[in-house]
């Protein structure tokens, strides 16, 4: 249970080049909104969110979970592919929607993923 109380908290960093990446909890339904750039500095606590995200949906038995996305101004090759691996780790029938992402990462996924059908990009 301690992990679903991280998971309902929201989480930020800032990494020393000056990136920064915020997570709050989504309101209305299952997942998380972030905020700023998912980059190799930020991904630890990215690939964090993703982990409690993950764990939430195997507890609370969610079957969708979203991350609301658009307020992120970039993904990075490294962010992209904490999401495939942690989608990777759900049970078919489960899926995450990624709403409105930066325009890279759904060429990332489609490139390095193509095949990834537990993600579903709902574009800007």
């Amino acid at each position: 249970m301690g992990s679903l109380r991280r998971a309902d908290a929201s989480a930020s960093v800032a990494a020393s080049s000056g990136s920064e990446l915020r997570l709050r909890p989504l309101r209305d339904r299952a997942g998380w909104r972030a905020v700023g750039e998912i980059t190799s500095a930020t991904c630890p606590a990215w690939e964090r969110a993703l982990e409690e995200l993950s764990l939430r949906m195997t507890l609370r038995e969610e079957i969708v979970c979203h991350l609301e996305m658009s307020a992120v101004t970039f993904v990075d090759v490294a962010g992209a592919s904490a999401l495939a691996v942690a989608a990777q780790g759900l049970s078919p029938e489960r899926r995450i929607v990624v709403e409105r992402p930066p325009a890279a990462l759904p060429r990332l996924l489609e490139m390095f993923w193509p095949d990834l059908s537990v993600i579903e990009v709902v574009a800007r």
